[in-house]
């Protein structure tokens, strides 16, 4: 199938996800994840009406950023290093995986620069995998207030990459728990922070994902194909 049939099948999937939650399908937004897939391929699905991209390498992001020509958006989904922050400031207008308060500031600093603000979301160590980025449950709370006094980031939600089950069930508890903290941080009233925002589901457990409360869904392969490395 084309990437404009594949693109077509995954929003039939999320409406349908959607309607089942009881949930208006325009709540989720869809990051097509094209890491690894060559600019080429970002561009025929922008022709095909995907905007939204989601990118886990900087130096990845940054190639296809300058190659592709339509109106697209990018956020940065990956495990970002504090040294290499100034190569996508302004560049992305979200970052989904900030996990620690000397990131945060380093993103704070680099935005400044631009005299611009970027929205963030705080990425969640759920299972305390430690093959896993993200902050653990017991300091994120902490983190959050740390990171709502830097001037140049607004905290729009919570990320989270559950562990890899055969069957997407297995994931639930994890979305859940995402969405659970998220409520107690919004009870928290932290001023200049919403959870407007949780991106959790991947290409296997979206539906799952939408079912608890996703916002954004991270999609790759449903989309693009196995990863490219030609």
């Amino acid at each position: 199938m084309s990437i404009a049939g594949n693109l077509k099948n995954v929003q039939e999937r999320i409406r349908i996800a959607s309607v089942k939650a009881g949930r208006d399908p325009a709540s989720v937004r869809l990051v097509a994840v094209s890491k690894t897939h060559p600019a080429v391929l970002v561009a025929e699905a922008a022709r095909s009406g995907q905007l939204l991209f989601g990118e886990n390498y900087v130096q990845e992001l940054t190639a296809k950023a300058a190659e592709v020509k339509e109106p697209v958006e990018w956020h940065f989904i990956g495990n970002l290093q504090s040294n290499k922050v100034r190569q996508v400031a302004g560049l992305v207008s979200m970052i989904h995986s900030v996990d620690r308060l000397s990131l945060a500031q380093e993103i704070d600093r680099q935005w400044e620069k631009i005299g611009r603000r970027c929205d963030v979301l705080v990425q969640v160590n759920i299972a305390c995998e430690a093959t896993k980025c993200g902050t653990g449950t017991d300091d994120l709370f902490r983190l959050v207030r740390d990171i709502a006094r830097l001037p140049h980031l607004r905290i729009r939600g919570l990320m989270t990459m559950p562990p890899f089950f055969d069957d997407p069930e297995g994931a639930r508890p994890y979305f859940r728990e995402l969405h659970g903290l998220a409520a107690e941080i919004t009870a928290l009233g932290v001023a200049g922070v919403t959870m407007a925002e949780l991106s959790m589901g991947m290409s296997g457990d979206f539906e799952v994902a939408i079912e608890e409360g996703a916002t954004l869904v991270r999609v790759g392969s449903a989309i693009f194909g196995e990863r490219y490395y030609g």
